[in-house]
């Protein structure tokens, strides 16, 4: 896509939530590095992430993560054509750590600053995944705080079909989770407990928007599994934890799958990506690959390291508005509800 005569290497920094991340990537699919400290053990002592504790914990790891990803990829800071970081969206104060770090960074060396939309991060990993991978296609980004249904129209250039009207698909995993008893984090933990259940046993609601085809609605979802468990601890009758948690996890897949399908014939789709946390579900990355395959579309999606959150992507992402020179200044903020499309 470029007409750049020399490899673009590019130092990425992802901090939007509790994962201090930091990647070399190299034309915006090669990755060299990607070092990644989760604080999963901490945060689920708490039942969640605890913004204030990340905060704490990026500071402390921010600094050792990226001299760890330079030694991983064998190269040195000035050797770097650009810092790319997250600035939003995310979590206020894990933002602010990572943006800092590349400010800084940026401005002791010179070197560029691109400040990257982590939506845009999380379709982008499948540049990375695929390297023969380009636009036009679909992608479904769907994670603990986010779930869009988004046309890739070229390089950093999106339309959002549809997004959620209420909770995230994620955020609806890890409240079930909690309430049957399996903890945090909730998506891995259902993923799992469904493996051993019959995701027919219970038949949940599938989340419609009035009038809109695209959008989602997860909190009906969600609140028709609390009133199932409710009443059946009223009436004394055990709860079968696996079969909960494959049922849900099919209510939550066939509303995905459906409107990713929906997609694909209205806009006569022939490539279709996953991405997000969520997509390292094996129930959803099945339904997908299954429904791609029936309506002809070639189906694309990271494999799990790359789902959740890291820099790779961020990089990935950074090296296309490299290409464009879409560059960051020193007054870049950490813009917590940034939307996608937004600079």
């Amino acid at each position: 896509m470029s007409d750049l005569k020399k490899d673009i290497t590019i130092l990425a920094i992802e901090s939007s939530c509790d994962e201090t991340a930091a990647s070399v990537v190299v034309n915006g699919r090669q990755v060299l590095s990607n070092v990644i400290s989760s604080q999963i053990d901490i945060h689920t002592l708490y039942g969640g992430v605890v913004p204030e504790i990340a905060s704490r914990k990026h500071t402390e790891r921010v600094t050792q993560v990226i001299r760890e990803s330079l030694e991983e990829a064998g190269r040195k800071l000035e050797e770097m054509d650009a810092i790319a970081v997250t600035y939003g969206p995310g979590l206020v104060g894990p933002l602010l750590i990572g943006v800092s770090a590349a400010k800084g960074l940026s401005f002791a060396t010179g070197i560029p600053l691109i400040g990257v939309h982590h939506i845009e991060g999380h379709i982008s990993a499948n540049y990375i995944a695929e390297p023969t991978l380009e636009p036009p296609f679909a992608c479904l980004v769907v994670s603990g705080g986010h779930t869009h249904l988004v046309l890739v129209r070229d390089y950093g250039e999106y339309e959002i079909l549809g997004r959620t009207q209420d909770d995230a698909a994620g955020e609806a995993f890890d409240k079930v989770a909690r309430e049957i008893g399996l903890g945090y984090p909730g998506g891995p933990k259902i993923d799992k407990a469904s493996r051993e259940g019959d995701p027919h046993a219970i038949v949940f609601p599938r989340g419609k928007v009035s009038g809109s085809r695209y959008d989602f609605s997860f909190s009906g979802m969600k609140s028709a599994v609390l009133n199932y468990l409710n009443t059946s601890r009223m009436k004394g009758i055990s709860v079968n934890v696996p079969d909960v948690a494959a049922s849900f996890q099919q209510a939550v897949v066939d509303v995905l799958v459906s409107h990713a399908g929906d997609a694909i014939e209205q806009y006569g789709l022939k490539k279709f990506a996953l991405a997000g946390g969520v997509a390292a579900n094996t129930a959803l990355r099945t339904g997908m690959k299954e429904m791609c395959a029936e309506k002809g579309a070639d189906f694309f999606c990271p494999p799990p390291v790359l789902c959740t959150d890291n820099a790779a992507m961020i990089g990935s992402a950074a090296y296309f508005e490299y290409v464009k020179g879409n560059f960051s200044g020193l007054d870049l903020n950490a813009v917590p509800g940034l939307r996608l499309g937004q600079r």
